[in-house]
Formats: structure tokens, sequence, C-alpha cells
């Protein structure tokens, strides 16, 4: 009996032994296998930061673009104001003409409610 219990030992420590062999290698393999895709995921994030700079000058350029385009829009903003300004001091003074006109003219009732500057036409002259 003695024997079969040595046996039964030396299996046991057999088994153990080899499980712990096995156990090695595959944390091994899996410490290789997590290397290799590390190596991957790294080769991917290399191969993309060329793609990510260049989005990244094509979007400082769009930046730009929008930019140059803004202060153009503002530029174009103010001139359109200025003629804005010009048209109604151009309007002002035609109308303050014509008022002035109308209140010389002795045929135009320029007190009237009705009135407005200009509305006049002149009377017909027969030769």
């Amino acid at each position: 009996m003695d024997n079969t219990v040595a046996t039964i030992i030396v299996i046991a420590v057999i088994v153990l032994v080899v499980a712990v062999v096995a156990a090695l290698l595959m944390r091994t393999r899996g410490r290789e296998r997590r290397a290799r895709q590390a190596e991957e995921l790294r080769s991917h994030a290399a191969e993309t930061s060329v793609e990510v700079e260049q989005t990244q000058r094509q979007a400082a350029a769009e930046r730009a673009a929008a930019e140059q385009a803004r202060e153009q829009a503002e530029i174009a903003e103010a001139r359109a104001a200025e003629a804005e300004r010009e048209l109604m001091h151009t309007d002002a003074q035609r109308e303050d003409a014509l008022r002035e006109a109308d209140r010389l003219d002795p045929a135009v009732d320029h007190r009237s409610e009705d009135y407005a500057p200009g509305d006049v036409t002149p009377p017909r002259r027969t030769p």
C-alpha cells in the first residue's frame, strides 16, 4: 500500500507540475498576444496620426477662411450702412428742397393735411 500512496503522490505532483507549467505557458502566450495587440494598436494610431494632422491643418484653414469671410462681411456691412446713411441724407436734402420749392410756390398749399412734398403737378401754360 505504501507503494500505491507513493505512486499517487508522485502522479499528483506530476499533474500539479504539468498544470503549473501549462498555466505559465498560457500566461506567457496571453502576454505575447496582448503585446502583439498593443503593437497593432500603436501602429494603427501612428497611421491615423497623419490623418489627424491633415484634418487639423484643414480645420485651421477652414477657420482662417471663415474669419476672413467674417471680416469681409463686416466690411460689406459697414459699407452698406454708410451707403444707407448717405441715401437717407441725400433723400432728406431732396425732400428739403422740395418743401422749400413748395413753400415758395403760391399754387401749392404746403399746410394742408394731405400735403406731400413734391406732389405737385405744375399748371399747364397755354400759348
